[in-house]
């Protein structure tokens, strides 16, 4: 059974970092497609990064330059390293994965999701 579990969510002011991980079982994390994905109230659900198999990274515009998924394969765990955090990347944050990177950051090319967990920036 894959299980995908988010952590370490919470409140930060403007300009401050959080990290987020990802604990996964089941699931080869070191020969897979992981992404995060985030959700504001009344907004659609949008990609934010995303790490092939082979390390390869991808960014939504709006984080580059600011947020990284690093990942530990021998743990099972991937991260959201998120720094110079805005009043709008507030939202629930998900773990999200899928045995091969389809293109872009699309929310449907993803199989398995974590609960999510809430990071609320305030001004």
């Amino acid at each position: 059974q894959v299980r995908l579990v988010e952590s370490g969510g919470g409140s930060v002011q403007a300009g401050g970092s959080l990290t987020l991980s990802c604990a996964v079982s089941g699931f080869p994390v070191g020969r897979s497609c992981m992404g995060w994905f985030r959700q504001a109230p009344g907004k659609e659900r949008e990609g934010v990064a995303r790490i092939t198999s082979w390390d390869s990274t991808t960014y939504a515009d709006s984080v580059k330059g600011r947020f990284t998924i690093p990942k530990d394969n021998a743990k099972s765990n991937v991260y959201l390293q998120m720094n110079s955090l805005k009043p709008e990347d507030t939202a629930m944050y998900y773990c999200a994965a899928v045995n091969r990177c389809t293109a872009g950051l699309r929310a449907e090319g993803f199989d398995y999701w974590g609960q999510g967990i809430q990071v609320t920036v305030s001004s």
